[in-house]
C-alpha cells in the first residue's frame, strides 16, 4: 500500500469580506496517496484553488486538519509552513515565476540556496538534464521558449527531491504542442514515483493524469479514476511538426 502524502479531514476555510463571510472549502476529506497524478479542477469559486494553497502550506484553514507526508500542518506558524513548502513541495505556476537575469541553472539552485545546500551546482545540472534541458543551463529565461521556461520551473520544483509537486495551471500559457511536451515530462516524473497533483481548467490535460478531483461549492463534488490516461509523447506524434508546416 502507498502511504498518504496529502491526508485532509473537515477542511474548512471561510473568509469574512465587510458583514459576509464566504465559505470556501466545507468540509472537505481526501487521501491523496504517493505515485498519483491528480488533477484538480471546478469553476471559479469552486473551492479548488484554496485546496491547492492550503495543501501547498501557502495559507492555513479555518477549521479541519491537513497532514502532508504524516506531518501535521494546520496549526503551523509562518517559519514552519516555509519550512515544510521548501522541504516537501515543489512549486510550478502558470507563468513561470523565474528571475529574468539569471540564468536557467541559477534560478534552479535557488531552493537549494534557501535550504542551505552548499553543493548546489551538481543537483541542479541533474534536475535540468532530467527535463531535458541539459544543453540550455547558461541560457538565461529571455532566451528560451514558454515550453523550455517552464521545464526550468519544473526542473526547479524537484530540484530538492519534494515529497509532492503541485502545479497551478502549468500549461495555462502554452500551446497544444507545448502543452503535451509538459504533460509528458510530468508523466515521466511520475512512472518514477514522484506524487504529482496540478490545478487545470483544460479536461483535455486533466486526462493525462491517473485522477481528477472535482471541486464545485466548496466541497468535492467527484473523485473519479482515470481508466486509460493520455500518453504525452503518445499524443506528441499525432501533432503536426510545426517545421514542416512553416516549410
Amino acid at each position: 500500500m502507498s502511504r498518504p502524502v496529502v491526508q485532509t479531514r473537515n477542511l474548512s476555510k471561510a473568509y469574512v469580506m465587510g458583514d459576509q463571510t464566504v465559505h470556501a472549502l466545507r468540509g472537505v476529506d481526501l487521501t491523496i496517496n504517493e505515485g498519483e497524478f491528480v488533477a484538480v479542477m471546478g469553476p471559479s469559486g469552486s473551492g479548488k484553488s484554496t485546496f491547492m494553497n492550503l495543501i501547498g502550506c501557502l495559507d492555513r484553514p479555518s477549521d479541519g486538519e491537513i497532514e502532508l507526508d504524516g506531518k501535521p500542518v494546520a496549526r503551523m506558524n509562518d517559519n514552519q509552513l516555509a519550512d515544510v513548502r521548501n522541504k516537501y513541495i515543489g512549486f510550478v505556476f502558470q507563468n513561470f515565476n523565474l528571475l529574468p537575469r539569471t540564468s536557467a541553472l541559477k534560478n534552479v539552485e535557488l531552493p537549494l540556496m534557501y535550504a542551505g545546500v552548499k553543493d548546489r551546482v551538481g543537483q541542479a545540472k541533474a534536475a535540468l538534464e532530467k527535463v531535458g534541458l541539459g544543453q540550455r543551463m547558461d541560457h538565461k529565461p529571455s532566451e528560451l521558449s514558454g515550453g523550455q521556461q517552464q521545464r526550468v520551473a519544473i526542473a526547479r520544483a524537484i530540484v530538492t527531491n519534494p515529497v509532492m509537486i503541485l502545479g497551478d495551471e502549468p500549461t495555462g500559457n502554452l500551446d497544444s504542442r507545448t502543452s503535451e511536451e509538459i504533460m509528458a515530462v510530468f508523466q515521466d516524473l511520475n512512472r518514477h514515483g514522484k506524487t504529482v497533483i496540478i490545478v487545470t481548467h483544460e479536461e483535455e490535460i486533466a486526462h493525462h493524469c491517473n485522477r481528477i478531483i472535482r471541486f464545485r461549492d466548496g466541497r468535492v463534488q467527484k473523485d473519479e479514476r482515470v481508466e486509460n490516461p493520455t500518453d504525452a509523447r503518445e499524443a506528441l506524434k499525432k501533432l503536426p511538426d510545426p517545421d514542416a508546416v512553416l516549410a
